[in-house]
């Protein structure tokens, strides 16, 4: 594999998120870019897939249970060499029949593997799913199925009553290939998450029988030695991955103004700037993309 620096791998994501949102003047660009480090590492390091066979039975899932940050897995399957996820449909986002809708549908665009966008209803969804791998392995064996679950969730998602459902069962029956990575980064839509909840989420997870844990969601060997710790666990597994929504955006970074609007054309330019990125819209240099 070409190897190219973790962060100009995360900021390919970020870039390719803004500008989509840019040119839709619509959607989500502060998940994106603030889940951009803890993506990169887990599809670079631990997803087992095949973009060539989307639908291969015994792949990793991976479900971003904050549907609305759609753009990060939109960017992730062009990334990953999608073939149906072209640079032309991320230039369609949230167009009319275009495979990148607002919110990602699976009955859609191959490689999604559950409709997301109700808070919540991935979380849920991907419990089943663990618990599907967990009865098949036990009826056909680890050598035709051995897989993990992951999900990436958000504050909304933990909020929402059915995910306490859901994570209650899936501590209950111990689903230790289910590992959630958890976008804590404090703020959402109306602002700051302190204005309508004080949840300890990792007391939460814990009290419900997962293992969890706090880490640097922007630390690249902090989040693999968290999702190494999870992989060897025998119960499921919470990683709180503190990040900053918006990371690199220098004006509305750590604000709920970069978490459902466009960042404008002078803030999507001083954000490049900051992260290095080429102004040119949808850029991806060549030997990242191969990466």
């Amino acid at each position: 594999m070409t190897q190219v620096d973790h962060s100009r791998m995360a900021n390919a994501i970020r870039g390719l998120s803004m500008d989509a949102v840019e040119k839709a003047k619509s959607g989500h660009p502060g998940l994106p870019m603030g889940a951009a480090d803890i993506a990169t590492v887990l599809f670079t390091q631990f997803l087992k897939f095949d973009a060539a066979v989307p639908a291969w039975p015994d792949r990793d899932r991976f479900v971003l249970s904050a549907g609305h940050g759609s753009m990060l897995l939109y960017s992730l399957l062009y990334l990953t060499g999608n073939s149906e996820m072209t640079l032309d449909q991320i230039k369609q986002f949230r167009q009319v029949d275009s495979l990148t809708p607002g919110h990602p549908e699976n009955f859609r665009t191959k490689g999604i593997e559950t409709t997301t966008g109700p808070l919540g209803q991935g979380i849920s969804t991907a419990v089943g799913m663990a618990l599907a791998e967990k009865m098949l392995a036990a009826e056909f064996g680890k050598k035709i199925v051995d897989h993990h679950t992951y999900v990436l969730a958000s504050d909304g998602d933990l909020m929402e009553g059915v995910s306490q459902e859901a994570i209650a069962m899936a501590g209950h029956w111990k689903l230790n290939k289910l590992i959630v990575l958890y976008d804590d980064n404090g703020i959402s839509i109306d602002g700051p998450t302190s204005i309508s909840d004080s949840v300890d989420q990792v007391k939460r997870f814990k009290s419900a029988g997962w293992a969890a844990e706090k880490i640097d969601g922007h630390n690249q060997a902090a989040i693999a030695d968290a999702i190494t710790r999870a992989k060897k666990s025998s119960k499921p597994t919470l990683i709180a991955c503190r990040t900053t929504i918006g990371f690199g955006a220098p004006h509305k970074a750590g604000t709920s103004k970069v978490h459902g609007e466009a960042l404008g054309a002078e803030e999507l330019k001083a954000a490049k700037e900051n992260l290095g990125i080429s102004l040119e819209p949808f850029a991806v240099a060549d030997d990242v993309l191969k990466a």
